[in-house]
């Protein structure tokens, strides 16, 4: 039954999470306490049921029944089973998180659709103060967990051995296992409105995370988890950049997306245990009594932000970097030449690296911190554009008298450099003490993430998906309908987001339902603006999903690409590659005479038959 895995993961999780509660019920009543604390027994009863899941869905079959000497079971599911299944294939889990997250991304944006319908006017319309800030503070969690894992989880799990020539990960299943404890996090999040909802933004601050409504508990509890999937993942990239490349992948031929989704995993492996503890201390302060941020008792809220903004500043490398690496990747192969200043850029992501765990209080400047801790992190803040500037620089050196093969993952690229730079320039007033006194917490603010976030990182992951779609699927979409889906959301974008600027300097705050009567105009403009842009969605839909089902044949290498993905049939078998590939040159050589990247022997070929990469491009393209 291709459920029954699911069911089973259901039906223990559901014992696990009684057996939890009872347990911490009983344990209640032995120190004196009252035994039906909702919010305690839901803390307890998660951790017993969400191991009683993982257990049901899978672990206990493929891995744990290992543990007591019993074989554990072995073999994948075929066809679209092994989608529900607990899957070790690198390939089956990258498409797990695609299509979870694409979901999620969606409920985001209905989300973001109400939220709109609720501004286009001044005062109460279609949701009370409060149904907006739970909508609000959901939307924006999200879309985070979207920005953070999409790219990372989905994309990288898919491509990253193969990029390397590797067969899969370093850890199969703790790569799957990375991937099923999210839908636990989904389902929390989605019940929060159930248990009051969460007012407090994705952000979290205390003393409100403290004492609000107990759909607060859920919302820690499924960000707590998340961050569990997200340092699992992390070890695993950084174990499989590291051990498990090709022969030939030496450190400066590995491709620039490999290097980006290495950098990222370096900080989701070190920076979210520090999360970890800001959300797991609001989390004892609700249900066990602490006193981390409470003020009378010694506590101090300030301490949150410090600790939460260490992680989640970061945080925003994690979603930038691979989208850098797409970007790059997508940019030098539609353009036939080499990655300009490869070696530059590398440096460049390594540099971010270590300068996003200086730059985090710059998020604090008006919250009340030392006055002398202003200046350094201004600098630091301003320092970290310079590495940033080198891969924008990249950019443009790589398509500067390219031969520019303008598809759809191409078209998004190029708008991927365009948002970026107007989040990038945006951003400097934030960096800088004097100006951000007066723009934080306004729509500029709003205006500014959303276009390195939205108009930046999901720009590259579109870029991604139609560019790798023809590997996963071995099916080709529509190009017409992929270049209007680029059109129409591009336009429709920056018609939405950038009057967000104008509404920010003329005093609109962010997080807030309500504004002042002159701002009606200006909201109305930029509802209907966002209403066109969630519609621009839908043709993507139509276009994959119909493309997935019945669309032509893509072949292995459709767009003539040389990296080692494209020399393996699309999609990939099991093993990924019918021998173990050969290394010999540089991934991006295009225009190079005899230059090569890998040789793939051909399956039962003869003794030097091998297969080419490809390095030209269709026709009416060529070098």
């Amino acid at each position: 039954m291709a459920f029954a895995p699911l069911l089973r993961g259901i039906g223990f999780g559901a014992v696990g999470f009684l057996l939890g509660s009872g347990l911490g019920a009983i344990v209640r009543v032995t120190m004196g306490l009252d035994p039906w604390s909702a919010e305690a027994l839901v803390v307890v009863g998660y951790i017993f049921g969400l191991v009683g899941w993982l257990l049901g869905v899978g672990v206990w079959g493929t891995w744990a029944r290992e543990w007591f000497g019993l074989a554990a079971r072995r073999g994948e599911a075929q066809g679209w089973r092994r989608y529900l299944r607990f899957s070790t294939d690198h390939k089956v889990i990258g498409v797990q998180y695609l299509v979870t997250f694409l979901v999620v991304m969606l409920l985001g944006g209905v989300l973001a659709v109400l939220m709109r319908a609720e501004l286009m006017a001044p005062g109460k319309t279609i949701m009370t103060l409060n149904t907006y800030n739970n909508a609000m503070s959901l939307h924006g969690i999200l879309m985070v967990a979207v920005a953070v894992a999409a790219i990372i989880g989905g994309l990288g799990n898919f491509l990253v051995p193969l990029l390397i020539g590797a067969e899969d990960v370093a850890f199969p299943r703790l790569n799957a296992l990375s991937f099923w404890v999210i839908p636990p996090v989904a389902v929390l999040l989605l019940l929060t409105p159930l248990m009051g909802g969460f007012d407090s933004g994705w952000t979290a601050y205390p003393p409100l995370s403290v004492i609000n409504a107990q759909g607060q508990t859920l919302y820690l509890l499924a960000f707590i988890t998340f961050g569990f999937s997200s340092i699992l993942g992390g070890l695993n990239f950084i174990a499989t950049v590291i051990a498990m490349r090709a022969p030939g992948m030496t450190w400066s031929r590995l491709p620039i997306f490999v290097w980006s989704i290495f950098a990222a995993s370096l900080i989701s492996l070190t920076a979210t245990q520090f999360v970890a503890f800001a959300l797991l201390s609001v989390l004892l302060d609700r249900v066990a009594g602490t006193s981390f941020y409470d003020a009378t008792q010694g506590g101090n809220a300030l301490l949150y932000e410090h600790l939460f903004w260490f992680y989640s500043h970061p945080a925003v490398y994690i979603m930038i970097l691979p989208a850098f690496g797409v970007a790059l990747e997508v940019l030098a192969h539609f353009s036939r030449k080499p990655l300009f200043a490869y070696k530059w850029v590398v440096g460049a992501f390594m540099a971010v690296v270590g300068l996003s765990f200086l730059v985090w209080a710059h998020h604090l400047f008006t919250s009340g911190m030392s006055d002398f801790l202003h200046l350094p992190f201004m600098v630091t803040t301003e320092l970290i554009s310079i590495p940033t500037g080198i891969v924008f620089l990249s950019s443009l050196g790589t398509i500067w008298l390219g031969r520019l093969w303008l598809t759809t993952p191409m078209l998004f690229a190029l708008g991927f450099l365009f948002n970026f730079l107007i989040g990038g320039i945006t951003g400097i007033f934030l960096a800088d003490v004097p100006t951000d006194l007066h723009l934080q917490d306004t729509y500029f603010v709003v205006a500014h993430f959303h276009y390195t976030i939205v108009g930046g990182e999901v720009f590259a992951l579109l870029a991604g998906v139609y560019y790798w779609f023809p590997k996963l699927t071995g099916r080709m979409y529509s190009e017409r309908l992929g270049k209007l889906h680029f059109w129409w959301v591009l336009l429709a974008y920056n018609v939405t987001f950038i009057p967000m600027f104008w509404a920010g300097l003329h005093g609109m705050n962010r997080r807030v339902a309500d504004y002042s009567p002159e701002l009606g105009g200006i909201n109305l403009f930029i509802s209907i603006a966002a209403f066109v842009l969630a519609a621009s969605f839908l043709l993507m839909l139509v276009n994959l999903a119909r493309a997935w089902v019945r669309g032509p044949a893509a072949g292995a290498n459709p767009w003539k690409a040389r990296t080692l993905e494209w020399q393996t049939s699309s999609p990939p078998p099991a093993e990924n590659f019918p021998a173990e590939p050969q290394v010999v040159g540089a991934p991006y050589d295009y225009g190079v005479p005899g230059s090569r990247h890998a040789v793939v022997a051909a399956k039962g070929a003869s003794e030097g038959e091998e297969k080419r990469d490809g390095d030209a491009a269709p026709r009416n393209q060529e070098d």
